[in-house]
């Protein structure tokens, strides 16, 4: 990203940077000026440590101290925003409960298991989440991941009309080392009313998640414009081209608040090889 977009808050702590960095430089010339006419006496330097440990090697380890403060604290991460799970959930929240079924923990969700095995068809996309600690920035390992969306036509597994006997789309998994779980699925459809997104829950373990224990954070990806418009123009897509015309993320009744900022996902991909979607998760 340029420097000159990446915003208010990082042109503010440039400036702060750079002042401190002005005011160290200003130090060591001064005290050197100092010294070369004599105005600094041994008894003067001896008694102020300071003043000469920061034009010495001495001073190194403080300054990579701060920078490593600097570092730790820049991990910190905005907790994602609490979405609505939506009607279409099937975590027994809405009376259909996929979670306690043989099956539902694997990272391929195009196709139905148990007595379907319906492939949902689409352009390829994986979905990575990576989970972390929001206070820390540290990663989350052994959380449960529960993710479900649309199909290509807009409709919801176990619910819509057409679909009722399928459970595609949805699974569980369990974030590794890096607090990160992948999903293999196809790209939802943009269906009236709502901007293109994906639904997700994080739970302590996967453990609980597959008998609907506590729930830690239940919130939506918001797919960006440009892989949404490059999908949408392909075969299968035509219902959403009309659909994304009629809706955007400021007046979207779940990102609308800040327009997505902290749920928007990075895209890379294309069409032809397929996309990915990453988003880190702050809880």
């Amino acid at each position: 990203m340029d420097e000159d977009h990446r915003g208010l808050v990082y042109d503010i702590r440039t400036l702060i940077d750079r002042r401190r960095a002005l005011g160290i430089f200003s130090g060591v010339a001064l005290t050197s000026l100092l010294s070369a006419c004599g105005v600094i006496s041994e008894t003067d330097a001896s008694a102020s440590p300071s003043s000469t440990s920061t034009a010495t090697p001495t001073a190194t380890p403080s300054a990579s101290a701060s920078a490593s403060a600097s570092a730790s604290a820049s991990t910190r991460l905005t907790e994602v925003p609490d979405e609505t799970g939506g009607p279409y959930p099937a975590d027994g929240s809405n009376g259909i409960n996929v979670l306690d079924d043989s099956g539902i923990v694997r990272s391929d969700i195009r196709a139905s298991f148990g007595a379907s095995t319906t492939v949902a068809a689409g352009v390829p996309l994986t979905i990575a989440l990576t989970v972390r600690e929001a206070a820390t920035g540290a990663a989350l390992a052994g959380r449960g991941v529960y993710l479900w969306h649309c199909d290509r036509d807009g409709n919801y597994s176990l619910y819509s009309g057409g679909v009722e006997n399928e459970n595609y789309l949805r699974g569980v998994q369990q974030t590794d080392a890096n607090g990160t779980v992948r999903f293999t699925s196809i790209y939802p459809a943009c269906y009236s009313g709502r901007w293109p997104h994906i639904h997700f829950e994080i739970y302590d373990h996967v453990a609980t998640a597959v008998t609907s224990g506590p729930i830690v954070k239940t919130s939506q990806i918001a797919l960006p414009d440009e892989a949404n418009a490059a999908v949408y123009a392909t075969s299968g897509y035509e219902q959403s081209i009309r659909n994304a015309s009629q809706v955007s993320l400021a007046r979207d009744n779940v990102f609308g608040e800040d327009g997505g900022i902290h749920q928007i996902a990075t895209m890379s991909g294309s069409v032809s090889q397929g996309y990915t979607a990453s988003l880190t998760i702050g809880v």
